[in-house]
């Protein structure tokens, strides 16, 4: 089960215990899951039944046991735990990360999309600065990728506002090319003016759109020598930051969306790809070693945190070679 999926399970309960009369509240719009904050137990954690406490006329762990008691059933759902004033906390089955690694490998780049804004319509207006047009296109991309229908149109009654361009930093497109520039407008803060630094276009660590590229790139090369050394990747036992990012993902576009703050997903990329290049080293067989069930799933995790990688770059405007 995937976030995404855990989210919609957990809306559907809601929903059953509102029709119930269970519980007298409106039924929200979405529900929140996220990793467990400390003092949290599980996999993930949501805190629905505070926000729904104060409709229904009753204590949050009230509200929690309620849905506790539907979402327990619920499959792939493992177990639920109410923690603090009334936080309900998720153990999934599967938890060693097999399921997950599937599900991002089998969704490819359109993982952690969904349907979350569906039947929502967005005009933005057409505007002339640039960081304002490359922002608003990350933004209805964003809103696409949920589900909405988004797009510029004349009459268009959004406008965004971000901290233009400086008139010092020049035509950047002409001085950094297309996707460096467009990671300089879309990385900072909208209400932060944006930074043109020399290693924008420098194959170095301290540039954090090479990390990004390089670890897709380094992915892809470890794929390559596996097919060499004979050994395909198979989702297996896996844990570890890489996999707390493959997790994060659906709840990173979303809250991306929601804030339109395409920022948020260009900094969940810089995370993932500093996980990867930790994590490069231990996929393949070293010297003698024959290549195990250890090696295929750790190159199916590595596999599955490049097609996020891949993906976010695409839903960013900005390529992911497989060469660097």
């Amino acid at each position: 089960m995937t976030p995404a999926e855990l989210s919609r399970t957990v809306l559907r309960v809601v929903r059953r215990a509102a029709e119930d009369e269970q519980l007298s509240v409106v039924v929200p719009a979405r529900v929140v899951v996220e990793r467990p904050r400390p003092g949290g137990r599980g996999d993930f954690a949501s805190n629905v039944a505070l926000q729904l406490a104060g409709q229904a006329g009753r204590p949050p762990r009230e509200v929690a046991e309620v849905l506790s008691a539907a979402l327990v059933r619920e499959p792939g759902i493992a177990g639920v735990e109410i923690t603090g004033p009334g936080f309900l906390n998720f153990t999934l089955d599967g938890a060693g990360g097999s399921p997950l690694v599937r599900d991002v490998l089998a969704q490819g780049a359109a993982y952690g999309h969904g349907d979350a804004l569906a039947g929502r319509d967005f005009a933005f207006a057409p505007v002339d600065e640039v960081r304002a047009g490359i922002v608003t296109d990350g933004v209805v991309r964003l809103l696409r990728a949920l589900g909405a229908r988004a797009g510029v149109v004349p009459g268009g009654d959004h406008t965004l506002r971000v901290a233009p361009v400086p008139r010092s930093a020049g035509d950047v497109f002409e001085r950094f090319g297309a996707d460096a520039a467009r990671w300089a407008l879309l990385s900072a803060p909208p209400q932060e003016t944006p930074r043109f630094p020399a290693a924008l276009l420098a194959q170095t660590e301290d540039n954090p759109l090479f990390r990004v590229r390089y670890a897709h790139a380094r992915v892809r090369a470890l794929l390559r020598n596996a097919a060499e050394l004979g050994f395909a990747p198979e989702a297996g036992d896996a844990d570890g930051p890489l996999l707390a990012f493959l997790a994060d993902h659906p709840s990173v576009l979303e809250a991306a969306a929601h804030h339109r703050a395409p920022d948020r997903l260009a900094r969940h990329l810089v995370g993932g790809a500093d996980a990867v290049l930790a994590y490069q080293h231990t996929v393949l067989p070293l010297g003698d070693e024959k290549p195990s069930a250890a090696h295929r799933a750790r190159l199916a995790l590595a596999e599955a945190a490049g097609t996020v990688l891949a993906g976010g770059l695409t839903l960013l405007g900005i390529s992911a070679p497989e060469h660097l």
